[in-house]
């Protein structure tokens, strides 16, 4: 039995059985109570079952057309690898999470997103297709115009739709390693959504907000946009990464060190408008140059909570939401606001058109009951919770938010995925 976690650290004291992913023998991959592992950093408990089938080896290339920008992987692949492959021959990735430590196949069944969803959407939309392993040891090719049905449930499907062998994805290109990057300081919340409008045309966008500021500084913010420079420099080679070598002691992240934090973070931005010329690792990525970050939060782990509320609803959501938890006292200093376009047709995709709050909260007494408070607050506002980073969002708060979910659980009944591949969320929220 192995012990392994995820990134948030918790839930803690699982064990389970790992094994590597079997191309030679292609039904063996599957016992009762099954899920696909990719790097491990999802922050809950999507990744954790009694047996679970590592991809970490499954990672090789296996075509690259480098003139039209088409590359297809094994799903073991991490995206940061795509990129230190891709990025000098003049192509980047469509769409980026705020990790590139991420397989290519935790990507597909996140479905995940990045600062640019209002432009490109989700990873998704640059999926071409993909092939599909399920427990009768089929393997099915599935896009938009081959099995579509489990495409869709496939991308955000969290593992639950069989296991991604290969993935092939289309580009984007691009001309330059750095980004032409806008700061605009924001003073309240109303000003944050007004500058988010203002810049909505602009091909990356995303805000870091003070989620402890009251009164009439509540949601005070800096927010960040970005567009790839067009100089022809293309040369990269990645930085040296600094190192958490331990857990920090739990009582370092509290209500007074996130707001020195938080005001130290704001008031260092000292023009309302300001423009910088960065890397794009320092844009997209800036978490992944420290290695072990998530040892900040202690040994006892961290949450993210990450939410999205409709266009119409989010001022006030968002306004009850900060409310909520400057009085609660339990800031993240870790707080990211985007703006997002409209959603896809997959079933459980978390994207809606609006505005989406993820806050990082270390594991400690009274999180999980305001949490709770939270999750009311986005149901009353018709929004849902991230899967990929959730660990104790009930079945009912679930279901209300993802209203495709039927659907989802009708293809798993279809193909026997019940039977077989389950996770700790699913069997927690009744997927």
């Amino acid at each position: 039995m192995n012990k392994v976690l995820s990134w948030g650290m918790y839930p803690r004291n699982y064990s389970f059985k790992i094994k590597d992913f079997n191309e030679s023998n292609l039904r063996s991959n599957f016992k009762l109570n099954s899920i696909p592992y990719g790097n491990g950093r999802s922050y809950g408990d999507s990744c954790i079952s009694e047996n679970i089938v590592s991809f970490k080896n499954h990672n090789h290339f296996i075509s690259f057309d480098e003139y039209n920008g088409v590359l297809r992987v094994q799903s073991g692949v991490l995206l940061e690898e795509i990129i230190n492959v891709i990025i000098s021959k003049g192509w980047f990735l469509k769409v980026n999470p705020g990790t590139k430590l991420i397989t290519v196949g935790g990507a597909v069944s996140s479905d995940i997103h990045g600062k640019n969803h209002h432009v490109e959407g989700c990873f998704s939309e640059c999926v071409n297709w993909f092939s599909l392993l399920i427990p009768s040891g089929e393997v099915i090719k599935c896009s938009r115009d081959e099995n579509e049905e489990l495409f869709l449930s496939t991308c955000g499907g969290m593992g639950l739709t069989g296991l991604i062998i290969d993935v092939e994805i289309q580009l984007k290109k691009v001309n330059s390693i750095y980004i032409n990057q806008k700061m605009i300081k924001s003073k309240n919340l109303e000003e944050t959504f007004n500058i988010f409008e203002s810049i909505r045309n602009d091909p990356y966008s995303v805000a870091w907000i003070d989620c402890l500021s009251k009164g009439d500084k509540i949601g005070r913010s800096i927010v960040m946009s970005g567009k790839f420079c067009d100089d022809g420099v293309l040369e990269y080679s990645p930085k040296k990464k600094l190192n958490i070598p331990f857990n920090f002691p739990s009582f370092t992240l509290n209500t007074l060190t996130v707001k020195i934090f938080n005001w130290f973070y704001y008031n260092k931005v000292t023009k309302k408008i300001s423009h910088q010329k960065i890397n794009f690792d320092s844009f997209f990525f800036p978490l992944d140059s420290i290695r072990n970050w998530n040892r900040i939060y202690g040994k006892n782990g961290f949450t993210q909570y990450q939410f999205i509320l409709p266009k119409e609803e989010s001022y006030e959501g968002l306004k009850s939401i900060l409310n909520e938890i400057s009085k609660s006292g339990k800031g993240s200093f870790l707080a990211v606001l985007k703006l997002y376009g409209k959603e896809n047709k997959n079933y459980l995709s978390f994207p809606l058109e609006g505005y989406s709050l993820a806050l990082d909260f270390k594991i400690d007494k009274g999180i999980f009951n305001l949490l709770d408070k939270l999750d009311q607050i986005v149901i009353n506002h018709k929004g849902r919770i991230y899967l990929s980073k959730d660990v104790r969002v009930s079945k009912e708060t679930f279901e209300k938010g993802y209203p495709h979910i039927n659907k989802f659980r009708e293809l798993r009944k279809k193909y026997k995925l019940n039977e077989v591949l389950t996770s700790l969320q699913s069997q927690r929220i009744g997927i």
